[in-house]
């Protein structure tokens, strides 16, 4: 498949949590398309993105969405009913990654090594605590660190969680429970089958929140990481592997907290994105700087192999996948 020029509707906004991050990704990749020749068309999804989506009659959508129901496997089930070529993951893939207990269930039996942990429901933090403090509450299926909560011995919230104290409880009905793990926050792009680097990620304050990572100087990025090589080849073997085990494609994200005091032991795969960011101060687009594909191409390479992946499932008879 050659490079174009391609007309390509970018699918962005949607009404998650993550809408204005969804929004600079879209506007990132549609300015880069328009600035390597190709037709772009702007869709901020809305309930009648299906009938949108057919008018437009693109070669090709760059999913730009991120949180539900963009990366859940929803949308990605429309556009596989509307015979629709789209970019990063397929239906099956999404569904899985979205749900944190169920990438645990998809990526533990073959040895990738992530939290312990289980499912509660938020009424039963109000009379006791699901784990020894500290430990992380979490959305099963949000990204962007949205509703997370460390709780700790020190923690504002009471002890037990207080009815009144601010924290995901109060938004979703079940939170995943899991160890905290104290160290350091790492995170691995892949783009395609090769892992590109390895990024610490440095909040200057609290943790690796919403916050802290769509907004312009609250987060140092490290890239490359300065660790030790080991535990820099194990980040990108396990993102690597996670990324083939789940049957990503296009670009995801893998992020992990390591132990520094406990060495290649203390690596913990956390999450997989399926759909990574593309703003300004998104990880994949920085790591791929810095190995010298510059934003544009990114953007055509994510594209380009949407393309070539739908033109091989048409020779064999297969769907998107």
């Amino acid at each position: 498949m050659t490079r174009g020029p391609w007309h390509v509707a970018v699918l962005m906004g949607g009404w998650s949590a993550e809408r204005p991050v969804s929004l600079s990704s879209g506007e990132g990749v549609a300015k880069a398309l328009e600035s390597r020749g190709h037709r772009v068309t702007r869709i901020d999804m809305d309930r009648n993105v299906a009938q949108r989506l057919a008018e437009t009659q693109a070669d090709v959508v760059f999913n730009a969405l991120h949180g539900v129901p963009g990366e859940d496997g929803t949308v990605q089930g429309m556009m596989d009913l509307m015979g629709l070529i789209y970019t990063h993951s397929g239906l099956a893939t999404s569904v899985i990654a979205i749900d944190k207990q169920l990438t645990k269930q998809a990526l533990v039996p073959h040895g990738i090594p992530m939290p312990g942990g289980h499912i509660v429901e938020s009424e039963s933090l109000f009379t006791a605590d699901p784990l020894p403090r500290p430990y992380v509450l979490k959305p099963v299926n949000e990204g962007s660190s949205v509703g997370v909560a460390i709780v700790t011995d020190e923690g504002n919230y009471g002890n037990p969680i207080a009815r009144d104290a601010v924290g995901p409880w109060q938004d979703f009905p079940e939170l995943l429970a899991e160890p905290y793990i104290r160290g350091r926050e790492l995170t691995t792009a892949v783009l395609g089958d090769e892992a590109l680097l390895v990024t610490e990620l440095r909040p200057k304050s609290g943790f690796y929140d919403f916050d802290a990572k769509y907004t312009d100087g609250m987060t140092e990025h490290v890239c490359p990481a300065d660790i030790p090589a080991e535990i820099s080849e194990a980040c990108k073997a396990i993102a690597l592997r996670a990324h083939q085990l789940l049957g990503c494609k296009g670009a995801s994200r893998a992020d992990f907290r390591w132990d520094d005091e406990r060495g290649l032991e203390g690596l913990f795969l956390l999450e997989v994105n399926t759909q990574p960011g593309m703003t300004p101060l998104s990880l994949v687009p920085e790591q791929a700087a810095k190995l010298g594909i510059d934003y544009a191409t990114l953007v055509e390479t994510i594209v380009e192999e949407a393309l070539n992946r739908a033109g091989a499932a048409n020779r064999t008879g297969q769907g998107h996948g």
